[in-house]
């Protein structure tokens, strides 16, 4: 523990003004302060002095000269106990808050002086002292008397309390130290000496020990039996005084000792159970220390002095924030103080068992949660309630803190509630559904009943005594949760007793309970609100859709919305009772603050308040506390509605429960019920005329009970309480009022009152008049008068009942016969045939028996009669009979047997296969002829296909010669090889082929793609398959099959798949095609369009390269602009190379902007190159100012000597760069010695002080004289040297030197620059110029050679210098000439200068290299000029490869210009461009157009666009040399005939068939052509006659032409097969609905019923019965379709218009086969007639019908759709 130093409180004074007691208050406010000027000083939690008062003496009349012993603060903080030497203890109040009146509440006089004091935390109302003369007494507060403790003989020098304040010690001069416990327990208070101390203990403290310290200069420390623990002995320490005072902090787990200049500090180590010294804290000039007082959260500390100063410490382990939010201050290892930062409010955290708090979490900054190794402390911030419950920490701890007075701990599939200020766990149950909207725990104090309460006072009545009087409440304490999603269960926390367990039919997702937890909400997944009454057990659901739901805070209200409705429940025990409200938008909240509740509601752009009505809400406040006239008061003023009736019912039950009769009365009368409240009113008035009577309260008396339990149907409590006084008549009576007459005779009857028979006579006339035969027959029968029963029970329309008495009767005696006719007939007539069958029996009239039996469909005793009477006759009819009837009862397996024993094997096999007893309707299917057994062989076949059986479903569909299905069968089980048999074996081969087409389409629509695929490569119609996947976005498998069998159209599938994605926003796909198709530039297009800049920069870096990712990193910036874009790049780490690339393009504006605000280190070369190009421009000024701010102003000097502005470069030199005036004045010599103008030189030498190059210069020029007379001037040690050189030049022996270029000389431009701080593609280009001067030519080459694009990204600069080692190898080094082209071309095409590189090549004739640098820059024009002027051997190669460039583009046009049309129809068909494709096509030939023809209409038939395909093929012909094409004209033509459109669409209808007509006659046409087998000609010419049928039909319709609309429909159900099934039954019923013809249209649309039953089951081979159309060419067997043609609703109509036609007796419910019969050999005729025309070709010189047709003219008619179309 650490002690700092706070502050000084109170000063030291001159003299001894000792501090003799210090305390703080337990609420942490106040600290006391008194010296022993008897001035009690308090101050604030900070130090600073608030208030102080004096002390009063004793006796006011004597002198003021007594001390303060001791000081205490109550418990409360409210009162200040004050301990003086004159013999008194005063308790003054001081009240809780600065400012409070003080008042002295209690005084303790004694005959001995006052030593010490303490006030124990446990005892608010007692404080204990001790005195001079060795007592230890306690002073009671309430009574105001001292009582012994206990007594000793020696002086009391110390007192302490222990921690918990149950308990306190007291040393004594003889250094004895004693403990007294307040024990709870009742058995006596328990008080023993503890051990006997070295020295007088002045220093005592019991904290974890006991410490007692004193003049022996030693510390020790006892447990609490008195046995030692530990001693400190600092007696060696001569500056050690004495021990003068100890405190324990409040945890016990530090102890202070005080003494002279210094104290000391122990703190006790738990882990290993020994004290510690923490330290020692020495303070010059402090003096002795009198007085320690310990904050009572343990965080401070306050040291008083011998002369008067009080030093206040800070106390702390250690100390830190949390989130910003809190402060932790750890005063010891068990206990921290939490301090809320934002408005100082703190709570102490201690663990009562000492363990040390390990981690500390707050939630919702509110709720506190702290861990320790044993223990799991919880706390409310706001509420300062503490828990501490035992727990084993795992890590995996979930807390919910939704309720404020709980926390919910969750872990492993457990939860456990603790309740905040109980240190105990309240409950806890297992669930693995712990998300809050799916708990709830409600803890909630409620008032109890009047017998309840009543209970609780009399068991409390002392403790009401002595603590004053209580409200008398219960607490109701319950969790609801999820046992599993549809489980829920209410669990009651104190006892552990479930409450209730609800089972739903849904999952749950939200519950919560009420406020009184007596009702639950819960609503489920289909957002279904219902709401459970705990109490009642019952549910009642409340919405059937709900939105948003929750209970009012505060209230057992609740609120929700059901769509545009917001519901309020005001009353949720009537929920038929509710308040609708219209809103618009979506319930967010509900807000409930200062007397107003609102509902919060969003509307989208506003927020809109809606106030709910408070009246209603408090009344069920005021319910709960027991206020019932204020409830009553509270709805007087409410106008009657649903919700208030509700509300006056709810105060009436609870008013009676309450036995508040005048509140019930009011609230019966307020809702209009007249009767109750008058009842009430009668019942008052009793109550009191029996006071008046008695002169007492009179609710309990029996006659007033007995009336209020007839009021609320406890009408047996009522009569035992009358009884039980004797009151016989009156319970009579009562009974008699509610006209209970038997109860009443019962009455009479126990208690044998002389009325018994008068009763019973006045009942039975009672009866007779209110006509109740029955009961009157019963009361008879009960008299044993018999015969009247039986009159009296046929009388009342019983003879069921009489019947009964009657066959009684006869077992004793002989019945009339005439009484039994009678039973008889009223049995036949209330239609109770069996035992009217029996009856008749008794009669011996069997005839009317069986007819009884029959009637009554009691077939077994009819049978049994037919049998016995009859010799069994009529058996067959009856078993058929109860068959049927067994059927229509739905017993069909009953009805079997009866079936079979009557021969009627048809039935009983349907009742065998409707009752599933499949064993059986094998049996009695072979019975059967094959056509009549087919349909069931179906059904059987079905069954065991179902219940996995395939052998035997098998061999029942090949019985019932169904192969195709046996061969769906095994294909949809995946037995391929088995189908393939059954299929080779039963079927045709087109007949197979249309089979697995038909099964793929089907497997395709159900999802299974692999076994389609499957299929259709069987067939051969990869196409299908591929276009299966794409229709299913499978485009990883739709790659596949392309690769696999269409390889040619990989690429550009890839690239139409990438394109489809880019559409659909699937960019990653899309981006792997792209890849795919090798145009992965378009992925960065793309990327770039929907501004996925971050994965644009990934496929350049991945697929182009560092160089393009630059450029796509470089575009981003740009699109950003600014620093945002200078930001992003320096994000990627490209600022750099983007500040190059923007000077490289001449963007300095842009580059200057990006080095400024991201790399200001990179300005200088931005300035520079900046200055390079300007100085290219010809803009010198400028440039100079560039170079000047590159920090290079050599270069600028460079550039004006360049251009030899002289004075220019003087200035600059002077300006900025003072040593490189000498260069430019060499630079001028130089200058002039070119122009020989040597004096002009000479002065300029010597003036660059460089006289030396003066001379050099002289002696190259051969001016001897000059060169000898400089040196001599300037130079004279060089004098000898330079006579050497003149002599050996006289002797023709000189060699000139080749003059160096000076430092900085040298032209600008690209090679310009010198020097320090050039860069190093200047450097080299230096050394290559200069090597290039000393004619190194070799050597300079290699030196130009050497700058690449890693030394600059100037791309300009690096082509000159590249160039000039062209120009020198050419010039000077032929020999490398061709070497040098090609390295230079080459580095040339990698910065994309391909013109520059080509021209290199041609002018070393190098054509072929020339041209493929001019095709890989797209050069198509040059690369042709060149192969045309100079290389015709390579025209096919550039030709072939421009072809394939522009394939790669999808050039379509440029290709057809280029002469390759079949490429550039393949590019136009890749773009979807079919327009422009079929006109070029047409150019090229009619196999051309066929071929793109064909194509373009499969791609429509795809697509679903069946009559623009069929526009194709009709307009540019057929292909009939596939299959595949064959099966796709079929495929076309079946979904145009049953997609054509009917009722108002006749035009519509018209131009489909016209289309689908038109290409039928082009694919008759082509497979004459073509020698196809007849059988498939006949097919499509089937085809084209059912599109005629059908144009005919819909001309017909749209005329008016009822009845040949109606012959044109039924002709076209001859051919089912090619028209969908349920359409043409469809079409045909209701065509004779409309021709008048109902009983054919009954037929047909029931027909059309019992298919769409089956599509809805999914048997597409469903037997129907074809009863009805034996004798007609309609088929038998056609396949179902998969869906139906109409609507539900519009199936509705129909088959609301067949049952009313069922219903109708005129209708004749059969068809009418002659009838249909003629219509199918008229239409045959009518197709002969047309066919014959056509034929003999004289349709165009016949005469053309009339037209419109008449009506009723079937072939004239189809002439006229004929011409039509």
């Amino acid at each position: 523990m650490q002690l700092r130093h706070l502050k000084t409180i109170h000063p030291q004074q001159e003299g001894i003004a000792k501090v003799t007691s210090i305390c703080w208050s337990p609420n942490n406010k106040r600290v006391a302060i008194v010296t022993t000027d008897r001035v009690v000083h308090l101050f604030d939690e900070n130090g600073d002095r608030r208030d102080k008062f004096s002390t009063k003496p004793a006796d006011a009349a004597r002198v003021r000269n007594y001390m303060v012993r001791g000081m205490a603060w109550s418990p409360d903080s409210a009162k200040l106990a004050v301990a003086q030497s004159d013999n008194i203890v005063f308790v003054y109040k001081l009240g809780t808050e600065w400012g409070d009146r003080k008042s002295i509440c209690n005084k303790f006089h004694q005959q001995s002086s006052i030593t010490c004091v303490c006030w124990p935390s446990e005892h608010p109302h007692e404080v204990v002292f001790g005195l001079a003369e060795g007592k230890v007494k306690i002073g009671q507060l309430r009574s105001n008397r001292p009582l012994t403790l206990y007594s000793t003989d020696s002086y009391v020098v110390s007192c302490c309390s222990k921690v918990d304040g149950n308990g306190i010690l007291s040393g004594h001069l003889d250094g004895t130290v004693y403990r007294f416990i307040f024990d709870e327990s009742g058995r006596g208070a328990l008080q023993t000496q503890v051990c006997q101390h070295t020295c007088v203990p002045y220093a005592l403290a019991w904290g974890e020990s006991i410490c007692c310290a004193g003049n022996d200069q030693k510390v020790v420390f006892y447990d609490n039996d008195g046995l030692v623990l530990q001693h400190f002995d600092f007696s060696t320490d001569e500056s050690q005084r004495e021990f003068t005072v100890a405190a324990a902090n409040p945890s016990g787990e530090a102890v202070v000792v005080g003494s002279f200049n210094r104290f000391h500090t122990f703190a006790y180590n738990p882990r290993a159970a020994v004290w510690e010294q923490a330290g020692v804290k020495a303070v010059d000039n402090l003096y002795t220390v009198t007085a320690l007082g310990w904050k009572a959260d343990g965080s401070r500390l306050c040291v008083g002095s011998l002369c008067g100063g009080v030093e206040l410490y800070d106390a702390c382990i250690h100390r830190y924030r949390y989130r910003g939010k809190f402060e932790f201050t750890y005063v010891s290892v068990s206990t921290v103080i939490v301090k809320r930062l934002a408005n100082g409010a703190r709570i102490v955290l201690k663990s009562h068992f000492g363990y040390e708090v390990t981690k500390i979490n707050i939630y919702e900054d509110r709720f506190l949660i702290a861990h320790t190794p044993e223990t799991l402390l919880m706390g409310d911030l706001d509420t300062c309630k503490l828990s501490e419950v035992p727990w084993q920490a795992t890590s995996k701890e979930k807390f919910l803190f939704d309720n404020e007075r709980v926390c919910v701990i969750c872990t492993n599939a457990e939860l456990t509630i603790v309740e905040y200020g109980r240190n105990e766990v309240l409950g806890s149950c297992r669930t693995e559904y712990m998300n809050p909207h799916q708990l709830s725990v409600k803890i909630k104090a409620l008032p109890l009943s009047p017998a309840a309460a009543a209970a609780a006072a009399a068991a409390a009545a002392a403790a009401a005594a002595a603590n004053g009087a209580e409200a008398a409440v219960e607490e109701i304490k319950r969790i609801a949760y999820l046992l599993d999603l549809q489980t829920i269960r209410i669990l009651d926390l104190d006892t552990g007793v479930s409450a209730a367990t609800i089972a739903h039919d849904a999952r749950i997702d939200w519950l919560d309970l009420s406020l009184k937890a007596t009702k639950l909400l819960f609503r489920d997944k289909r957002r279904q609100l219902h709401l459970y009454n705990v109490e009642t057990q019952t549910r009642t659901t409340l919405l059937a859709y709900a939105s948003y739901v929750n209970w009012v805070p505060g209230a057992d209200v609740v609120v929700a919305q059901n769509r545009g409705s917001l519901c309020v429940w005001y009353h949720i025990d009537s929920p038929d009772k509710v308040t609708v409200v219209p809103i618009k938008g979506d319930v967010e909240e509900i807000e409930r603050a200062d007397g107003k509740t609102d509902v919060i509601v969003d509307e989208g752009i506003n927020t809109v308040t809606y106030s709910l009505d408070e009246a209603l809400i408090a009344f069920g406040a005021a319910l709960d506390s027991g206020e019932l006239e204020g409830a009553a008061d509270m709805l007087a003023n409410l106008e009657i509605s649903p919700e208030a009736e509700a509300m006056w019912g709810q105060l009436s039950h609870a008013a009676l429960a309450a036995e508040q009769l005048h509140v019930a009365e009011r609230c019966f009368a307020a809702v209009g019920d007249a009767a109750k409240a008058r009842y009430l009113h009668k019942v008052v008035n009793l109550m009191a005329d029996l006071q008046a009577e008695t002169g007492q309260v009179s609710l309990s008396h029996f006659r007033v009970q007995a009336r209020l339990a007839v009021l609320n149907k406890q009408f047996k409590k009522a009569e035992l309480l009358l009884l039980q006084h004797g009151q016989i008549e009156d319970a009579m009576e009562m009974w008699q009022e509610l006209h209970k007459w038997d109860e009443s005779i019962a009455v009479a009857e126990a208690n044998h009152h002389p009325a018994v028979l008068q009763l019973k006579a006045n009942y039975y006339e009672w009866l007779l008049q209110t006509h109740q035969e029955e009961k009157a027959a019963q009361l008879k029968e009960r008299e044993a008068d018999y015969n009247t029963a039986v009159q009296l029970y046929l009388k009342g329309g019983l003879p069921a009942k009489a019947a009964r008495l009657v066959l009684q009767l006869a077992e004793e005696s002989e019945v009339p016969k005439q009484t039994l006719e009678t039973i008889a007939a009223a049995l036949s007539k209330a239609g109770i045939h069996e035992k009217a069958g029996a009856f008749y029996e008794r009669l011996g009239d069997h005839d009317a028996a069986l007819d009884a039996y029959r009637r009554g469909a009691v077939f077994a005793p009819a049978v049994e009669l037919c049998r016995r009477v009859f010799q069994g006759r009529g058996v067959v009819e009856l078993e058929v009979a109860w068959g049927d009837h067994l059927v229509a009862s739905k017993q069909t397996d009953a009805a079997v047997n009866h079936y079979v024993e009557a021969g009627a094997y048809a039935k009983a096999v349907e009742a065998a296969v409707a009752s599933r007893q499949w064993a059986k309707a094998t049996q009695i299917v072979q019975q059967l002829e094959p056509a009549q057994a087919a349909p069931y062989y179906a059904r059987i076949a079905a069954h065991y296909e179902q219940a996995g059986a395939l052998d035997e479903a098998e061999a029942y569909h090949v019985q019932g010669g169904r192969p195709a299905a046996a061969v769906e069968m095994r294909l949809r089980a995946g037995q391929w090889e088995r189908a393939q048999k059954i299929a080779g074996t039963h079927m045709q081969p087109a007949e197979m082929m249309m089979l697995y087409t038909k099964v793929a389409h089907t497997l395709e629509n159900s999802g299974k793609l692999r076994d389609a695929e499957r299929l259709y490569l069987l067939v051969h119609e990869p196409d299908l398959a591929i276009n299966m996947y794409k229709k299913a976005r499978k485009y990883d498998e739709m790659v596949r099959l392309v690769a696999s069998f269409r390889k040619e159209l990989l690429q550009e599938t890839h690239l139409h798949l990438a394109q489809q994605l880019e559409t659909d926003g699937v960019y990653r796909q899309a981006e792997d095609h792209y890849v795919h198709a090798s145009d992965w530039k378009s992925a960065i297009n793309m990327y770039r369009a929907n501004d996925l800049w971050d994965d644009a920069i990934r496929v350049a870096k991945e697929h182009g390269g560092l160089a393009a990712s630059k450029q796509v990193a470089y575009a981003w910036a740009v699109s950003l602009g600014g620093e945002a874009g200078a930001k992003l790049l320096t994000k990627f780490g490209l600022i750099e190379q983007a500040i190059d690339y923007a000077t490289e393009s001449g963007a300095f504006d842009h580059a200057f902007e990006l080095a400024r605000a991201s790399l200001k280190t990179k300005l200088p070369e931005v300035h520079l190159k900046f200055a390079m190009f300007l100085e290219d421009e010809g803009r010198f000024k400028e440039a100079e100012d560039a170079f000047v701010s590159a920090g290079k102003p050599k270069e600028a000097i460079d550039m004006y000597v360049h251009q030899q502005e002289w004075t220019s470069a003087m200035r600059v030199a002077e300006t900025c760069d003072p040593s490189s005036v000498s260069d430019v004045l060499v630079a001028q010599a130089r200058a002039a010695i070119e122009r020989k103008d040597y004096t002009r030189a000479e002065a300029l030498y010597v003036r660059a002080k460089k006289p030396e190059l003066a001379v050099k210069s002289f002696k190259d020029a051969g001016r001897w004289q000059d060169a000898i007379r400089l040196t001599k001037e300037f130079l004279p040690h060089k004098l000898q040297e330079v006579n050497a050189d003149f002599q050996r030049f006289q002797r023709g022996e000189y060699v000139p030197e080749t003059q160096p270029a000076p430092a900085g000389g040298g032209g600008g431009g690209a090679g310009g620059g010198g020097g320090g701080g050039t860069s190093v593609a200047e450097q080299i280009v230096a050394g290559a110029r200069t090597l290039e001067d000393a004619r190194e030519f070799s050597k300079a080459i290699d030196a130009y050679l050497r700058v690449t694009t890693e030394h600059s990204a100037d791309h300009d600069y690096l082509e000159a210098a590249w160039e000039n080692a062209v120009k020198i190898a050419m010039n000077h080094a032929t020999e490398r000439t061709s070497d040098v082209v090609a390295a230079v071309a080459s580095r040339l095409v990698e910065i994309r200068r391909f013109a520059q590189a080509a021209e290199l090549f041609e002018g070393i004739d190098s054509y072929r290299q020339a041209l493929e640098v001019y095709m890989s820059g797209g050069l198509w024009e040059q690369a042709r000029a060149l192969y045309k002027a100079q290389a015709p051997q390579f025209a096919e190669l550039v030709e072939s490869r421009y072809v394939a460039h522009l394939q790669g583009e999808q050039a379509g046009d440029e290709l057809v210009m280029a002469g390759k049309a079949s490429e550039g129809l393949d590019v136009y068909a890749q773009r979807g461009d079919w327009v422009k494709a079929l006109e070029v096509a047409q150019s090229q030939g009619a196999h051309m157009v066929l071929k793109y023809a064909t194509l373009h209409g499969s791609v429509l038939t795809n697509q679903a666009e069946f009559i623009g395909a069929a526009r194709i093929f009709g307009t540019y012909g057929t292909d009939v040399t596939k299959p595949a094409l064959v099966a796709l004209y079929r495929r076309l033509a079946s979904q145009l005939l049953s997609e054509a459109p009917e009722s108002s669409a006749h035009a519509e209808a018209r131009a489909e068939l016209k289309e689908l007509r038109a290409m039928l006659v082009k694919v008759i046409g082509a497979l004459r052509a073509a020698g196809e087998a007849p059988a498939v000609v006949d097919e499509f010419e089937r085809i084209v006659w059912v599109a005629t049928l059908a144009a005919a039909k819909a001309i017909s319709a749209q005329q008016g032409l009822k009845q040949t609309a109606l012959k044109l429909a039924i002709a076209l159900l001859k051919y089912v097969a090619d028209v969908p099934a349920d359409k043409a039954f469809y079409d045909a019923g209701m065509a004779c609905k409309a021709g008048g013809k109902l009983n054919i249209a009954f037929v047909l649309l029931n027909r059309y019923l019992d298919i769409t039953e089956a599509i809805e089951e999914g048997d597409q081979h469903a037997g129907l019965d074809n009863t009805d159309f034996a004798g007609t060419d309609v088929p038998f067997e056609f396949v179902i379709p998969e869906k139906n043609y109409l609507t539900d609703s519009a199936r509705e109509k129909v088959r609301d218009f067949v049952l009313e036609l069922s219903m109708n007796s005129s209708v004749e419910q059969r068809l009418p086969a002659h009838e249909v019969q003629a219509i199918f050999a008229e239409a045959d005729a009518a197709r002969a007639a047309l066919l014959a025309d056509a034929v003999n070709g004289d349709r165009g010189r016949r005469q053309q019908p009339a037209y419109p047709p008449s009506d009723g003219d079937m072939q004239a008619m189809l002439a006229a759709a004929i011409s039509q179309i």
